[in-house]
């Protein structure tokens, strides 16, 4: 599938639909991390350039991670697996909040995932479903990501569209 540029930022898919105008597709990664931030302003930036459509996916644990995270001691307490689905869902809520602000401000189209899993898996399934032509994520600031593989990393293993790693 290759992809051709027309007039005013628009593009055409060749063999699918024989030309039909689409709108470019970035999805990106947003944890509420500095990083994740600016990967998201990066993708609204192109996205609106090209006059496409943002995709930010936000990935929290799977029920199997919360439920062993509630079981885990904290000092002398347990955390509640309640508590914590919680307190993912109210960051989901307010990430989803700040980044339809600033795409409505910047007259972005905008679509907010909140997906659970791998974050890596779960980026490249939505970019898969989005059909995607870009995948956009912050470099890790995480000394262990460094020895052991960042998320921008795993991406381009298993890419299914161009992956954009930003670092500020």
């Amino acid at each position: 599938m290759s992809v051709m540029p027309e007039h005013e930022g628009q593009a055409q898919r060749v063999g699918e639909g024989f030309g039909v105008p689409v709108s470019p597709v970035v999805v990106v990664g947003i944890d509420g991390s500095a990083t994740s931030w600016d990967a998201f302003w990066w993708a609204c930036g192109e996205t609106r350039r090209l006059s496409g459509r943002v995709v930010a996916v936000f990935v929290g644990p799977t029920l199997a991670a919360r439920a062993a995270a509630s079981t885990a001691p904290l000092g002398a307490s347990f955390i509640a697996l309640g508590v914590i689905e919680q307190t993912e869902n109210e960051q989901a809520s307010q990430l989803s909040q700040e980044a339809c602000r600033y795409a409505a401000d910047h007259a972005i189209e905008f679509t907010f995932v909140h997906a659970h899993g791998d974050t890596a898996q779960e980026l490249l399934r939505v970019a898969v479903g989005a059909r995607a032509d870009l995948i956009v994520v912050g470099r890790s600031a995480k000394a262990r990501h460094h020895i052991a593989g960042s998320l921008g990393r795993r991406l381009t293993r298993n890419h299914k569209a161009p992956i954009i790693v930003v670092v500020p």
